[in-house]
């Protein structure tokens, strides 16, 4: 091990023993250049550090291996087991001085098992990060993307699902954490713009995971959020957002959702790069299957490519289901092949297919008479005077009333944000010269008006 390197090993295991956490944090960047460049013994380095006393000198090697896997080209294997024993191990109050640190580390981990088609062996490791870095169960981390990243390419939502069942209330961001500990975003070659890029990344994956277990009520909400977050420029985020939007929005309530006026994004640059699906929304409102089912095939090279060609059947689904409740509401009794005839299928076996599952999930209430083919559509027996619908519904207003109180919390602390009450002071400072000058301007008008009147009267 050269000089460098052991100075480097001296002073992570001084400053480590003096607990000069802040002082190891703000000088440890500096050794990552030196770290890169000496990957190759790299793990003589570790052996002489240990994992839990040692945790930011650690993290920092950890980095230069992750960032030189490209030259290196290390077992995979190797590089998992390192990371999953530095998560669990790690000093969590020691990662808290370069918690920026270990977000990269976290983000070219993911990139890392991607490449090498391994993802699922990075799902617990960084689910084990979340919990051990973030300080509230409701904080989103920017390592919540990468998690929902790895769950979509394993196909594996089990440990995502209940990160993205929880409401978020607060959110670590790059920006925040450096202010927060005082140094400087050059120093630490941050890019604080990452951070939306990390937040619009979580919801986007979020919306993609719940469209894929069909939770579409709870993908439209995460497809909403990334869409209207506030924004100068349209990232390509947003875009991919917004076309799978507008598709969940038609299996959702049969049109585009509601969008709030002033997301001016959205019109000025997503809408005319959605064209085609802007054009399966109309064909959508016509209610004939068989034109969706013709615009669905003109437009299957473009939704083939942005990876939309399964939802765009799911939206051609939606619209059989939706003919059929459409029935429920005219006919007390049909056949079958009637049925089928109406809403554009192709067979009574098919209908049929159709209003069992519907039954089943509870999307229209009937009976099939085998017998004679026909179909007898009833009334929701539910009477909503039962002990469970009345538990039910004393959980919904606890939970309500759960989220009020987060949010008038949420408000009080933005009230007494001493930015928030610095900038409304600025405010109402603006109103009051405004005010005042325009006293002024009535006061001089009136008194030019007083003085030509004595003029005219003299």
């Amino acid at each position: 091990m050269g000089s460098a390197l052991e100075n480097y090993v001296n002073q992570v295991r001084t400053l480590s023993a003096s607990v000069s956490y802040r002082e190891l944090a703000d000088e440890l960047p500096e050794s990552l250049s030196l770290l890169v460049r000496n990957w190759s013994i790299l793990d003589n380095v570790l052996e002489t550090l240990d994992m839990q006393q040692h945790s930011l000198g650690v993290l920092y090697v950890l980095l230069a291996k992750l960032h030189s896997t490209t030259a290196a080209n290390p077992e995979p294997t190797q590089i998992i087991t390192l990371m999953r024993d530095f998560v669990n191990r790690g000093n969590v109050e020691q990662l808290r001085f370069a918690i920026c640190a270990f977000y990269e580390v976290c983000h070219l981990f993911t990139e890392f098992v991607v490449q090498k088609n391994l993802s699922i062996l990075g799902i617990k490791i960084l689910s084990r990060a979340i919990e051990r870095i973030r300080e509230m169960a409701t904080q989103l981390t920017p390592i919540h993307a990468d998690l929902c990243q790895l769950s979509l390419k394993a196909k594996n939502f089990n440990l995502a699902l209940p990160y993205l069942d929880t409401d978020i209330t607060d959110i670590s961001t790059v920006a925040a954490e450096l202010k927060n500990q005082q140094q400087q975003q050059q120093q630490h070659n941050v890019d604080a713009n990452n951070d939306a890029k990390y937040f619009l990344l979580y919801y986007y994956y979020g919306g993609m995971i719940y469209t894929a277990v069909k939770n579409y009520e709870r993908a439209l909400y995460f497809f909403e959020v990334c869409i209207t977050t506030p924004a100068m420029a349209m990232s390509h985020i947003m875009l991919e957002a917004y076309k799978k939007f507008l598709m969940v929005s038609l299996i959702v309530e049969g049109k585009i959702a509601y969008i709030p006026k002033n997301t001016q994004v959205i019109g000025r640059f997503m809408k005319p790069l959605a064209n085609h699906y802007h054009d399966l929304v109309t064909v959508y409102g016509t209610a004939s299957s068989e034109e969706l089912r013709i615009i669905i095939l003109k437009y299957s090279e473009v939704f083939t490519r942005d990876n939309n060609m399964g939802l765009a059947k799911q939206v051609a689904t939606s619209l059989y289901k939706k003919n059929i409740q459409r029935l429920t509401k005219t006919f007390l009794t049909l056949s079958l092949s009637d049925v089928a005839s109406r809403v554009q299928l192709s067979s009574a076996t098919e209908a049929e297919r159709y209003i069992l599952k519907m039954i089943k999930s509870g999307e229209i209430y009937a009976t099939i008479n085998q017998k004679d083919g026909m179909v007898l559509f009833k009334d929701d027996p539910e009477k909503y005077n039962s002990p469970d619908m009345f538990l039910n519904l004393q959980t919904n207003i606890t939970h309500v009333l759960d989220l009020v109180k987060q949010i008038n919390k949420m408000e009080e602390e933005i009230m007494l944000n001493p930015l928030y009450v610095k900038k409304a002071l600025g405010s109402q400072d603006d109103d009051l010269t405004s005010e005042q000058g325009k006293t002024n301007a009535t006061y001089q008008q009136t008194n030019s008006q007083i003085f030509k009147f004595k003029d005219s009267t003299d």
